[in-house]
């Protein structure tokens, strides 16, 4: 029998993200990025080789020092294939629905991370409670050159990867006139 209660769950976070980003929209700071993954944990490095991401958000910012906002994103992990013995593996895929907070200690320079779940997208992936610290640097006035560490509480074993990524800032003059 298939249990109903990873599809509450996924349904459940599914909206309560819709209606995070809902409220964000009308704020300024929307950004777009991407990364590259390498596996941390030998459970993660038995399955995939590498992982990519595609991130999307809003961030308001509370004041000059901390910004508040939701995100939502794709991870791709490519399968093994050195280990397999030429069996074709799947990829392992999620999609992250959480909620941002970044702190700037300088003007070019900031912490923090993003916190909620990650659905899984693949066969067999329930998907967990997602975690994600990130170290950025500004890089010019819309870009930011980050670092992360990608932990997902999975059932099975734990998805944990460190990330090199790209973030993009867009323009918030007159966006919305």
């Amino acid at each position: 029998m298939v249990s109903k209660i990873p599809i509450m769950r996924s349904l459940f976070f599914s909206i309560l993200f819709l209606g995070i980003v809902a409220t964000a929209t009308s704020q300024q700071g929307f950004k777009i990025g991407a990364h590259g993954s390498l596996p941390v944990t030998s459970e993660v490095n038995d399955v995939v080789s590498l992982a990519v991401g595609v991130d999307a958000g809003y961030l308001a910012a509370l004041g000059e020092v901390v910004d508040l906002g939701a995100m939502v994103g794709f991870i791709n992990g490519f399968p093994e294939k050195f280990d397999s013995g030429g069996a074709d593996l799947p990829s392992v895929q999620f999609l992250p629905l959480a909620g941002s907070l970044r702190i700037w200690l300088s003007n070019s320079f900031s912490f923090g991370g993003d916190a909620g779940y990650a659905l899984g997208l693949n066969d067999g992936n329930d998907g967990g409670l997602y975690y994600k610290p990130v170290i950025g640097f500004l890089m010019g006035a819309q870009t930011e050159v980050n670092l992360s560490y990608t932990g997902i509480e999975t059932d099975g074993s734990p998805w944990a990867t460190v990330n090199l990524g790209f973030l993009y800032t867009f323009p918030e003059a007159n966006r919305f006139r």
